[in-house]
């Protein structure tokens, strides 16, 4: 698959460009998002979960502590946020494996931390800062570093 690039001015863009995401995501896929704190992989992940069809009262937050955020739409998200992790073998502590399954979408923001233990077909975002409200947001089959080495 070819690198899309999508220029965001918005969150409300970039929540836009996820629930079109959203909507065509299938059970069992996984997204990996990549990019510096603040660049809107949560608000990324909250427009996937409108697009899965989660209901609005669910209000759509990083796991940031609590690792994995589980939610009901048309197909369960699984939400996970991996940044306090040291990496792959901190992974079956937090039940890592049930999260793939043929009910949901699992979303693992800081995925570069575990960028081995994802599932072959894994879809990547990097998420990058243009100026304090654009952002450049790639996607590829290909894992986010080097999605970086090759811009």
């Amino acid at each position: 698959m070819n690198n899309f690039t999508f220029i965001s001015h918005s969150p409300q863009e970039t929540y836009a460009f996820g629930k079109n995401l959203g909507e065509t995501l299938h059970s069992g896929d996984a997204v990996a998002l990549s990019g510096e704190l603040g660049t809107g992989k949560t608000c990324l992940v909250q427009g996937i979960a409108r697009g899965l069809g989660i209901p609005e009262e669910y209000r759509i937050t990083s796991p940031t502590f609590t690792i994995i955020n589980e939610y009901p739409g048309r197909l369960i998200l699984y939400h996970l946020d991996v940044y306090r992790l040291s990496g792959v073998r901190d992974l079956d502590e937090i039940g890592y494996d049930d999260c793939f399954n043929d009910k949901g979408v699992v979303v693992v923001e800081w995925a570069e931390k575990i960028r081995e233990a994802l599932p072959k077909g894994t879809l990547f975002i990097l998420l990058a800062y243009l100026d304090e409200n654009i952002r450049k947001i790639v996607t590829t089959q290909e894992p986010a570093a080097r999605i970086q080495e090759s811009e």
